[in-house]
């Protein structure tokens, strides 16, 4: 399957660092709750490493992803929630092990005083066209 997305940066817009400002494409909507470092059986993965959380935060997405009969080649927004911004530098070598760098998703990110408990790090959720 070869992905049909429109990945623009306009000009007058300063340049995305790791993102793409607009990302279009045809197709069906896909959204993915927030996805934390929880393996199959509930368990978390990482308690205070966020490296290891990102791990398994993005094969959550790819898992979730492939449920809907879509990849990473699909998404066309990540929202990152992290309780300290300074883990971003962890989550992108995480991230960009499954996206395309050369053509990244729109993203945001945000830190957040808490997530729904103290040792999740991350959450991220993605929307995809498929």
């Amino acid at each position: 399957m070869v992905s049909e997305l429109t990945h623009l940066n306009p000009e007058g817009v300063a340049p995305g660092n790791g993102y793409s400002h607009v990302v279009s494409g045809p197709g069906r909507w896909v959204a993915i709750s927030g996805q934390v470092a929880f393996d199959a059986e509930g368990k978390l993965v990482g308690e205070g490493d966020a490296g290891a959380q990102a791990q398994q935060v993005f094969a959550n997405l790819e898992r979730c992803l492939k449920a809907a009969g879509a990849t990473f080649a699909d998404v066309v927004k990540l929202n990152f929630f992290v309780t300290d911004v300074a883990y971003l530098p962890a989550i992108r070598v995480a991230r960009d092990a499954y996206v395309d760098t050369a053509k990244p998703p729109a993203s945001t990110a945000v830190q957040v005083v808490a997530l729904f408990r103290p040792d999740v790090l991350i959450e991220v959720e993605a929307y995809a066209v498929v």
